[in-house]
């Protein structure tokens, strides 16, 4: 029987080449022309699982992208890990800053990964996270260490709101019931430092569109005379910010939790160098809301990002016309006590309000979803934290994240259980832009710990 560090040892190369076939399929579940290359990947993730050990696993459809769900039971009276993962993809413009194609994986060094990191769309969010799981799985069944039950639920629509998931757990709670959900789809501080995510921002996501002229005019014929759409749409959207970074719109921060100073003190003791962090985004300076610190910034506390803006020519050379038409997709992250639901209504109403009478203007809601806090006095938590200590001998530290996963708050809501955010990659990784990567060392050091979390987890649990 091998330990696990031993099995990595042997069978590494062949893990990062499993990997690499994931990675190499298009799945990008925004544009409905990689629908093939969605149930290709699909096929992929169930071929896995049942080479991993799985005794069950089967693709389940949906209203949209198909869910690959998979089991192994070995007792119904031992307690049940879900493991959720996602295999769609973002996008991979603007294709021309990539140094490698983006679905042409490839090893490469950096100074955060002398070991060499893989660099490929999905590479972290969340194909390598979630096949980390898959490799876990393979080792406790070949060496017989799988201590209870484990599930797989892996979905294909992460990266445009999870409708399909929603309605898959409303329909299947029976068939998903367990005792505690297991996700890898965040991040930690730092190679030397886990950490544990104990906290994620809600999401609010809206498109808006302001309407001027009936067409597109000559600007020397009517420049002056009418509404430009595009002047408009900035002037609404620079105003939603005042000269402290706060956000202007109306009753924002009604239901915003402030976190208590002890708190923050805590948050404060993570190591961070902010010389470090502008120099990995190429910054001379930062930038935020006026009494909070960087780390504060980015994850307890709300914010209005402008994600595209468009209208008018934009193709080579001049064309001076006045456009009929503006554009942009806005999110706002939320903190806990904030709804999608509530944050959508006031920023419609708010932006409706300011907008001057020479424009229409159209608000879209996409998709939203609500914060997550993780207690750090339940089982889940203390089986992760000792699996990290355990496999990287440093004690992890609990930190709030920015990002969102929406799907959290419905699987406590749903499935009424906790879920632990055991997550590997750093926040250099480049997840949602050009070159994203995941460290090899990471992507191997998450295969060791999660074994750790099966063992402690089950024996805390008795």
């Amino acid at each position: 029987m091998e330990n696990i560090t031993s099995y990595i040892d042997t069978h590494k190369d062949r893990f990062i080449e499993e990997l690499f076939e994931l990675l190499r399929i298009p799945s990008i579940s925004a544009d409905p022309a990689y629908k093939n290359d969605m149930l290709k990947t699909a096929d992929a993730i169930k071929a896995s699982l049942e080479k991993a050990g799985c005794d069950t696993v089967e693709i389940c459809e949906t209203p949209g992208n198909p869910i690959v769900y998979g089991e192994k039971i070995i007792d119904p009276a031992l307690p049940t890990v879900l493991v959720y993962g996602h295999y769609d993809v973002q996008p991979a413009d603007p294709i021309e800053l990539w140094t490698s194609g983006p679905f042409e994986p490839v090893i490469k060094k950096t100074d955060i990964h002398p070991e060499g990191a893989i660099f490929a769309r999905g590479a972290c969010d969340d194909k390598g996270q979630m096949y980390m799981h898959v490799k876990a799985l393979e080792y406790m069944t070949v060496n017989d260490k799988l201590p209870c039950n484990i599930k797989f639920m892996i979905e294909g629509e992460e990266e445009v709101g999870s409708e399909s998931l929603d309605w898959f757990v409303k329909r299947n709670q029976e068939k998903l019931q367990n005792d505690v959900i297991l996700i890898s789809d965040t991040g930690m501080i730092s190679n030397q430092q886990p950490s544990i995510t104990t906290g994620l921002r809600g999401l609010s996501y809206v498109e808006v569109e302001i309407t001027g002229p009936n067409r597109d005019l000559h600007s020397g014929l009517y420049g002056g005379a009418v509404a430009n759409p595009i002047n408009v749409l900035s002037k609404m959207i620079g105003s939603l910010q005042d000269e402290d970074n706060r956000i202007t719109i109306d009753g924002f921060y009604d239901n915003v939790e402030e976190i208590s100073l002890e708190e923050r003190a805590e948050m404060a003791k993570a190591p961070f160098n902010l010389e470090e962090y502008k120099k990995s985004i190429d910054l001379s300076d930062i930038h935020g809301e006026k009494g909070y610190t960087t780390n504060e910034r980015n994850s307890i506390r709300p914010t209005l990002d402008v994600n595209g803006i468009w209208g008018g020519y934009t193709g080579e050379g001049a064309k001076t016309v006045i456009a009929s038409k503006a554009y942009a997709k806005i999110s706002m992250r939320l903190v806990p006590n904030q709804t999608p639901e509530e944050i959508t209504e006031k920023f419609t109403k708010h932006f409706l309000k300011i907008a001057p009478k020479s424009v229409t203007v159209k608000i879209t809601p996409h998709h939203g979803g609500h914060g997550y806090v993780t207690p750090t006095d339940n089982v889940g938590y203390k089986a992760a934290h000792k699996a990290y200590a355990k496999t990287f001998g440093v004690t992890p530290i609990p930190q709030k994240s920015g990002g969102s996963i929406p799907i959290v708050a419905l699987f406590e809501q749903e499935l009424k259980s906790k879920t632990i955010l055991m997550g590997f990659g750093l926040d250099s990784d480049a997840i949602h832009s050009p070159n994203e990567h995941f460290g090899v060392f990471n992507y191997l050091k998450g295969i060791e710990t999660i074994p750790y979390f099966f063992e402690y987890f089950t024996e805390m649990s008795k």
